[in-house]
């Protein structure tokens, strides 16, 4: 999420179990061969799978490196038994086109998958080497370099695919927060198909079928109705399990990002919205509800089931688009979401209808049916269409058509809302509905609220980031008049310049907003001892989001820029740069045992074995002898929490120097 608010970040944070001292490793991966029974001259795939926690995504490697995201790059060992055929290829990366980097990027979600095709010129084989990927998380901030070795062999006594990786708990934790938020989306989603005119009239109905089902017998009836509840449930929960099935994650990125199944989506809640405008009415086939109904007279269990399987149908028109939704948002490639969006969909669907059977005496503080039936029909038309919007987008953004920028979403988006303001009002009027004579209390604040969320968009016609709906509306570089981008562009103040000095790697790497300072932590530390300050190190990356937006957000700050423009001395550790350094500068890490041969992977190290954390953005702040001044912080748009930080740190850095002037 982008340009979280204070208290939002600051309980992202604590909430996401990311302490200072807490390494992040989310992602796990297994590296394995497509066959096993090769011989010379085969062909087969040296295969990559990653498995991601929820809320991280990792960059692939088909997009323009010039953008700033760090691609996945991999190295072969040379080796006699094999060359390569082609370069690695992701299988199932999503592209989308990302405002931050201003270009399209290509990433996996949940899991990813990259083949290596080989072909075998001798045997035993043998297939090692080292990769490199980038893992961010924009819920948390955090962006994390990794790097690892495979070891692959076929023709020995023991073959043995490995590669290593940890992977933290989060991944489960996230994977059933995922499966609850689904459950109760569907739940409610369940409550509202109740009250729509294909639901609702049939209460009382399906509530006299069985109190004479029982044949005078209560607990038979009350047998009956649980039954049929049930088989509401099992209804719905075979479609859930059956989609489960059919729907591997493959399928699932071709619904989410090619065109077809979007624009597809997309006329589908079109339709409906006119259907429930009044424009022509969906049904199901005649001769499918008949046979449904003509077996309900078959009595007891058979009778009961379809009784549902009846209202299951018949109530298509209404609960259709309710379920496609369910259906779509959970469709992410896991067996188990849209089995649990079913079951929640059906519980709710099907608990109204149990419990009048078995309790027939709420039927009278039930309201009668009426014209306020049409009118929930029509207000979920107006959702449909503005909720059907988000799926043109999707392939309008990943295709690049220019139809749908953000300031026309925005327009359209204010116009559905309008005329659903004055429809609860009673001044716009459909074929079906009744003469309103007078606006009921609830109605009049739904107008309110309608017309209140209509004023909230308005602003976002101008640029305004309206942050509620970011996750709905098109990224702002589509919008073509961003006033407030107008006026940073022009607002006053030049860059902001400390002493020049000649850094060490200072003719590749920049500090944002004019600063000067260092990008050796070495050579920052006799810095701070030649000019008696204290050392604000940012370990930071040139691919990493968070790490720009703290830099655009919080640096860019009249009050910090002071402080580390006159009181630190300015290191930055990019942990990504793949500059190689001389061979007398690698060394082999104690963390890891491997050889660093580059100013990123030592810097990365220095961060892992200093302070135990893997993520960036990471700030410290050091006195000359490199010792803590202060508790480190991250990723945090609060900007006076980090004045107080650098403030914190300067007054310890005074008080150690006091101290070592009076020994």
């Amino acid at each position: 999420m982008k340009g979280k608010i204070t208290i939002l970040a600051i309980l992202m944070m604590v909430f996401s179990g990311l302490s200072f001292g807490q390494m992040i490793e989310p992602t796990k991966w297994k590296v394995e061969f497509s066959k096993k029974d090769v011989k010379v001259g085969d062909e087969l795939d040296v295969v990559f799978k990653a498995t991601i926690d929820k809320t991280w995504h990792v960059y692939s490697n088909d997009f323009d490196a010039d953008l700033g995201p760090i691609l996945i790059t991999f190295e072969f060992a040379a080796n006699s038994s094999y060359e390569r055929v082609g370069e690695v290829k992701p299988v199932n990366a999503h592209k989308k086109y990302d405002e931050v980097w201003d270009g399209e990027v290509s990433y996996f979600e949940n899991e990813g998958e990259l083949r290596q095709t080989i072909k075998v010129k001798e045997l035993p084989l043998h297939v090692a080497g080292t990769f490199e990927y980038q893992t961010c998380s924009d819920e948390t901030g955090q962006c994390v370099m990794g790097d690892d070795e495979f070891d692959l062999k076929i023709g020995e006594a023991k073959e043995k695919a490995t590669v290593a990786v940890a992977s933290s708990d989060s991944n489960d934790k996230e994977s059933k927060k995922g499966l609850w938020a689904i459950f109760i989306a569907a739940f409610v989603g369940g409550l509202l198909a109740i009250v729509t005119p294909c639901v609702f009239p049939m209460i009382p109905m399906t509530v006299s079928y069985f109190m004479h089902s029982g044949g005078g017998n209560k607990a038979k009836g009350r047998m009956n109705a649980f039954f049929y509840g049930f088989s509401i449930i099992a209804i719905y929960t075979v479609i859930g399990t059956i989609l489960a099935v059919v729907m591997g994650p493959d399928f699932a990125n071709f619904l989410s990002t090619h065109w077809v199944p979007n624009i597809l989506f997309f006329l589908i809640f079109v339709i409906f919205a006119f259907s429930f405008f009044g424009m022509f009415e969906i049904t199901m086939p005649s001769w499918m509800v008949n046979k449904s109904v003509a077996n309900e007279d078959k009595g007891g269990f058979m009778g009961s089931f379809f009784m549902a399987f009846t209202l299951v149908l018949v109530s298509f028109s209404c609960t259709g688009p309710i379920v496609g939704s369910i259906l779509v948002a959970s469709a992410g490639g896991e067996v188990l979401m849209p089995i649990i969006g079913m079951l929640g969909f059906s519980l709710a669907f099907a608990l109204p209808f149990t419990l009048f059977a078995i309790f027939p005496g709420w039927l009278n503080n039930l309201p009668k049916s009426g014209g306020w039936l049409n009118s929930v029909k029509v207000v979920l038309g107006f959702l449909e269409l503005a909720l059907g919007l988000k799926f043109l987008s999707v392939a309008d953004q990943t295709y690049h058509w220019g139809i749908l920028d953000r300031e026309v979403y925005i327009a359209i988006w204010i116009v559905i809302f309008t005329l659903l303001g004055f429809y609860l009002l009673g001044k716009l009027m459909f074929a079906h509905d009744s003469p309103l004579k007078s606006i009921s209390v609830p109605r009049l604040m739904l107008a309110i609220a309608s017309f209140s969320f209509v004023v909230y968009m308005i602003p976002g016609m101008f640029g305004a980031p309206l942050k509620m709906l970011s996750g709905f509306t098109p990224p702002q570089a589509t919008h073509d008049f961003n006033l407030s981008q107008i006026v940073r562009d022009n607002a006053g103040g030049g860059p902001v310049h400390k002493a020049s000095h000649k850094a060490k790697y200072a003719d590749f790497l920049h500090l944002p907003h004019g600063l000067e300072g260092y990008f050796d932590y070495d050579e920052a530390l006799e810095a701070s001892k030649r000019e008696g300050k204290p050392i604000f190190v940012d370990f930071t990356g040139h691919g990493c989001v968070n790490c720009r937006e703290m830099e655009a957000n919080v640096w860019s700050d009249p009050a910090v820029l002071k402080r580390l423009q006159e009181d630190f001395i300015i290191v930055a550790l990019y942990v990504d740069d793949k500059k190689k350094l001389p061979e007398e500068e690698w060394y082999v890490s104690e963390y890891d045992g491997k050889k660093k041969k580059t100013i990123g992977k030592q810097n990365a190290d220095l961060q892992i074995r200093k302070y135990n954390v893997n993520a960036q953005p990471y700030y410290v702040l050091l006195d000359g002898e490199g010792n803590d001044l202060t508790t480190p912080t991250a990723y945090d748009l609060d900007v006076n929490k980090f004045v107080k930080f650098l403030d914190e740190g300067k007054a310890n850095f005074k008080k150690k120097v006091t101290a070592q002037n009076n020994k």
